[in-house]
């Protein structure tokens, strides 16, 4: 299907809904090409109402490399990085964006939150906690007019501002974690970092400064022994090792079920592979890919064919000096011998050995 039909079928999707079929859709239009700025920036918009908020920002980010122009990428980026507390990442995002949009009412709404809460974690005007009553929320919903849909309901149950004086920023690899804090120029010495089973507590220490302390209940466990960190010249980078290979979809324990998580590169004999869910009916494609390997594997083959799969097979499951030793007595006999063994083959030239009844010849040119 082209891409502007799957592109179609995604809008449809978003409207009804189901935002999860929206971003299935999506990444199949971007794979099927051309990868335009639309497409990443719809694919945002999705993964802002699935709650992928990293994934949204990275796919708002595709967006603007690809048009530096497209006001609707710089606000996605905006509603999201609000979602993630990146609020000076977010007004940078929302006030490019806004000089682009004419006069869009959406981004002066969203610049307002996102500069009350700048002012509020820069003040540390402490909040009152009020049992059962709610928060107040970072902005009125925004509604966007290209899909008659809401794009962002920027709703922040918000306790308790933290004032911190360093940016932080985290992303995710198959096995760990890493948390970059950027803190310019800082001594190592004055960087101590401790891991729990769930928690990292950074601290920065500098004489005649105010200390900074960030000290995090983790999205996941992690493996404290396994954890490093690294103060460079602009940043403190914290690898934290994953106890699960799940994503992360955010950096701070919300006490919400990891419905979002996925299994990274589990093996298929533990557990399934991860998909992309889905509201639509799925074939079973583990159980497909058995069937054709069996197949494959079953394959009856004669002649010529039979032989080379023999081959291939041996030099497949076999170690780096009995290659070695295949590589070099193949080519030196000129097809004619086939050894395994290296201590026999690798100090010495293998000549040729045709078979009874045949002579070898070397073909000059």
């Amino acid at each position: 299907m082209a891409a502007s039909d799957l592109a179609s079928k995604a809008k449809e999707a978003f409207v009804d809904d189901d935002f999860e079929l929206a971003a299935e859709l999506y990444t199949q239009a971007i794979d099927a090409g051309p990868a335009t700025a639309d497409l990443y920036a719809d694919r945002a918009q999705a993964h802002i109402k699935l709650g992928n908020y990293t994934e949204a920002v990275a796919d708002a980010n595709k967006a603007i490399e690809l048009d530096p122009t497209m006001h609707k990428a710089y606000f996605r980026k905006g509603a999201a990085c609000m979602k993630l507390e990146e609020y000076q990442t977010a007004k940078a995002a929302l006030e490019l964006g806004s000089s682009y949009a004419s006069g869009d009412s959406r981004f002066t709404r969203l610049l307002k939150a996102c500069e009350e809460r700048i002012a509020e974690e820069a003040s540390q005007v402490p909040v009152k906690k009020v049992e059962a009553a709610p928060a107040a929320p970072v902005a009125a919903d925004v509604v966007d007019k290209e899909n008659g849909a809401d794009l962002e309901n920027t709703q922040s149950m918000v306790e308790e501002p933290k004032k911190l004086k360093y940016r932080h920023d985290f992303y995710n690899s198959p096995t760990e974690v890493v948390l970059q804090i950027f803190a310019k120029g800082v001594p190592a010495d004055s960087v101590t970092v401790d891991y729990g089973e769930q928690m990292v507590s950074v601290s920065i220490d500098i004489p005649g400064e105010e200390p900074y302390h960030f000290q995090p209940r983790l999205f996941s466990k992690i493996i404290p022994e396994k954890c490093k960190y690294l103060v460079l010249s602009t940043k403190v980078e914290i690898r934290l090792a994953k106890a699960e290979e799940l994503h992360w979809t955010s950096l701070e324990y919300s006490g919400k079920p990891k419905v979002l998580a996925q299994k990274i590169n589990a093996p298929a004999a533990s557990a399934p592979r991860p998909s992309y869910p889905s509201s639509k009916s799925k074939k079973d494609w583990d159980k497909l890919e058995a069937e054709v390997k069996k197949e494959e594997k079953d394959e009856k083959l004669d002649g010529d064919a039979a032989l080379n799969k023999f081959f291939r097979d041996i030099y497949k499951d076999a170690d780096e000096d009995m290659r070695r030793a295949m590589m070099k007595s193949f080519v030196e006999s000129n097809g004619t011998v086939l050894s395994t063994n290296w201590k026999d083959v690798g100090s010495k030239k293998i000549e040729g050995s045709p078979p009874d009844g045949m002579e070898l010849k070397k073909w000059e040119i």
